[in-house]
């Protein structure tokens, strides 16, 4: 794709987005070009902006839950006073390296308070220092808390769902084909935004991967090499979701980016679940990069992300048994 083409399709405000983190991060680096803890660092002042005007919410309970490697962080946004709530397990992209509950905080007050249900981010344990499969084992003791102790925080445990945005929405995929296998009925919905499912090569990779503007194909395989232990990893079905027996799964909503490497992982999921039975729900969002929801302060689209992800988890549970 010419650099013409590729600018004439990103949307105004997008290109704003851009300009205003260029002021925010200023000399930004590729993540590959720092170490762990500075990429961290340097993610966290880029989303600090995107962040500032986070609406409040009626309750938010700051706790952890034991997991295998550790105590294990999370954060319940509860929205108005009825309880107990159903309540979305929030897994937190960033390319299993860097992001946490404060890079995604207003995205996951914007679900609560739209859904009406409670959201439960993850702070999981992230790569290069924790490899695969810590992160999921992470996941899975949370969904396995709430299941036995939901009630505690005002959470109803038979009215789940799991998502989560890039390798969040990986690993809710990892969480739900494990609990398929095991719970089949825990999980009402899964939410998956721009998602990395798997592909090594697709035409998105091909047209998109070189911007330097977005989501590089130099960084998809770095963030790949930090989060798995080796070559066979890469196989595994619970990092390559896509090669995996989808069936059984949970009800779907994907959301993917117009102009994303990563368009066609969702794409092909879409694929994927239609052939196995999976009720799912794609939508794109034409003239937006991957990253998009965390920019809803100047973009229309990533309001309109949250709006459609909300509904979806409104219509899951009015389905479920109150």
């Amino acid at each position: 794709m010419s650099t013409q083409s590729y600018t004439q399709r990103l949307h105004p405000q997008m290109k704003a987005v851009l300009e205003k983190q260029a002021e925010v991060v200023p000399n930004a680096k590729k993540v590959h070009e720092l170490s762990p803890s500075d990429a961290r660092r340097q993610y966290l002042t880029g989303r600090r902006y995107w962040n500032a005007d986070a609406p409040a919410v009626d309750e938010v309970i700051e706790s952890s839950v034991a997991g295998p490697a550790g105590d294990i962080p999370v954060r319940v946004y509860l929205p108005g006073d009825v309880r107990p709530l159903p309540a979305l397990v929030y897994i937190h992209g960033g390319g299993w390296l860097v992001g946490n509950l404060d890079s995604h905080d207003k995205i996951m007050r914007l679900l609560a308070l739209r859904s009406g249900a409670a959201v439960v981010g993850v702070d999981y344990r992230l790569a290069p220092e924790h490899k695969f499969p810590t992160a999921l084992d992470e996941c899975r003791a949370v969904v396995a808390h709430l299941r036995d102790h939901g009630t505690d925080w005002g959470i109803d445990p038979q009215r789940l769902a799991i998502g989560g945005d890039s390798a969040g929405a990986n690993l809710s995929m990892a969480v739900a084909l494990s609990l398929r296998d095991t719970e089949p009925d825990r999980l009402a919905l899964l939410v998956l935004v721009y998602g990395v499912f798997g592909l090594s090569d697709s035409t998105s990779r091909r047209l998109f991967g070189e911007r330097g503007d977005a989501l590089t194909n130099k960084e998809m395989d770095y963030y790949y090499d930090c989060y798995v232990r080796g070559p066979e990893d890469r196989h595994d079905h619970r990092v390559d979701v896509l090669a995996a027996d989808l069936r059984g799964l949970p009800p779907a909503f994907i959301s993917a980016a117009a102009i994303d490497l990563l368009l066609d992982d969702s794409i092909a999921m879409k694929v994927r679940m239609d052939e196995a039975g999976v009720p799912t729900r794609l939508e794109i969002y034409d003239g937006v990069l991957h990253g998009f929801l965390h920019y809803s302060r100047t973009l229309d689209a990533a309001s309109e992300a949250i709006d459609d992800a909300a509904q979806a988890i409104r219509e899951a549970f009015a389905h479920e048994p109150a």
